[in-house]
């Protein structure tokens, strides 16, 4: 029965929590781009070129500080590292209304960096949580909760800014922050497992796991958010030339619900399937959703079959990367898989945007699936060894199947 693996994980001790936690805990974090996007056009009336340079150094500091912070999580543990973060983001949140341009880019940057470690936080403790026989179900959950999270967030920063203003909506934005650091400061779940705790793993050099099958599949988990950023920009583009804008939040919101079906059928599977067919697969499948005709609800038919594979790849690759590096160093790995993430998005943006503006949807869908579909093949010949038990103190690779 596929609801019964769920029942076992959510029946674990803290798991549940964790999850609920996560979840309301991600929900600032992911409107903080609209928030900033909106302040900008909105508030100090500039243009869409400035508004993305300060989303782009957002976004810049999340992708540099996500591995360091991960890295002081597995040194230090989590609630130092939540309790300085969350002060950062307190400051520059509360501070950012009254900021001229010049320096809210300064502030976005710095505030990037010290972005909260929510996302590979949650990862890395329901690795630690769950066992190993039950991750395809746990991290299924957890790309679940993050497909929520940003059907969420976005859409309440553009709500409240359009209800109250921008200024409130940054102060809003502050207290989320602040209750989230709080919430898992507070919750404080473990990063390691009983067993590996046990084990008193020391920390273990990088270059013991930092190897070429780990890099290239990072680097092919970046083309995840290039392709989806690059299907969100396109669906709009396509809509607005139709003049059917109105419908853009709907197609994108079935989008998402496609995405939550697929994950959640994925979680029940008795076993996984290799993250790199998945993200090759998905990436063939959006390429060809630009060539789609007629009237604008057949986008709902083309968005389905890569769609359902949004959160599968995203789980299977956190399962992968658990799988590929001692507990030690787990915190770090799922950093580096979160900044991999943002710089995916980071570069769809403007690549994307470029082709839209001079070739069309068509051209952009197409390209984009063509460069996810590229990274994963230069992945697939380094990913015939992959990790025993990250448990394991001796930590070896040994030949196995394709991931």
């Amino acid at each position: 029965m596929a609801i019964e693996p769920y029942r076992r994980v959510l029946a674990l001790p803290g798991v549940r929590t964790l999850l609920l936690v996560g979840l309301v805990a991600r929900i600032p974090l992911t409107g903080t781009g609209m928030t900033l996007t909106l302040h900008v056009l909105n508030t100090q009336r500039l243009g869409f070129f400035q508004a993305g340079l300060v989303g782009a150094m957002s976004m810049l500091g999340a992708a540099a500080g996500s591995p360091l912070a991960g890295r002081f999580v597995d040194r230090r543990g989590l609630r130092p590292v939540m309790a300085v973060t969350t002060v950062v983001q307190l400051c520059f949140w509360c501070a950012a209304p009254a900021l001229p341009f010049p320096a809210l880019v300064s502030g976005a940057l710095v505030a990037g960096v010290f972005t909260q470690p929510v996302f590979s936080a949650i990862r890395q403790c329901l690795a630690a949580m769950v066992p190993p026989e039950r991750h395809q179900t746990g991290f299924a959950l957890d790309s679940m909760a993050v497909e929520l999270s940003f059907m969420v967030g976005p859409a309440l920063a553009v709500a409240c800014v359009t209800a109250f203003s921008s200024t409130a909506t940054m102060y809003g934005v502050a207290a989320g922050l602040v209750g989230s650091g709080v919430g898992l400061y507070l919750l404080n779940p473990p990063t390691r497992s009983p067993e590996e705790s046990a084990a008193g793993e020391a920390a273990v050099p990088r270059r013991q796991w930092l190897r070429p099958g780990l890099v290239t599949l990072l680097g092919a988990v970046s083309a995840l958010t290039f392709v989806l950023t690059a299907t969100e920009l396109s669906v709009v583009a396509m809509l607005k030339a139709d003049d059917a804008t109105a419908w853009a939040g709907l197609v994108l919101g079935v989008w998402c619900a496609y995405s939550l079906v697929g994950g959640f059928v994925y979680g029940g599977l008795p076993r996984g399937l290799p993250p790199l067919v998945m993200m090759g697969a998905m990436c063939a499948l959006t390429a060809p959703v630009g060539l789609v005709g007629g009237p604008w609800w057949w986008l709902f038919a083309a968005l389905l079959p890569a769609g359902v594979l949004c959160a599968p790849a995203m789980s299977a690759t956190v399962d992968a990367v658990n799988r590929r590096v001692p507990a030690a160093a787990r915190g770090e790995a799922m950093g580096l898989h979160g900044m991999f993430l943002t710089v995916g998005g980071a570069c769809a943006g403007p690549v994307v945007g470029g082709i839209l503006d001079a070739h069309g949807p068509a051209w952009a869908l197409g390209v984009a699936g063509a460069v996810g579909v590229l990274l994963v093949l230069v992945a697939v010949p380094f990913q015939r060894v992959r990790a025993t038990s990250p448990a394991d103190p001796h930590y070896e690779t040994v030949p196995l199947r394709i991931e």
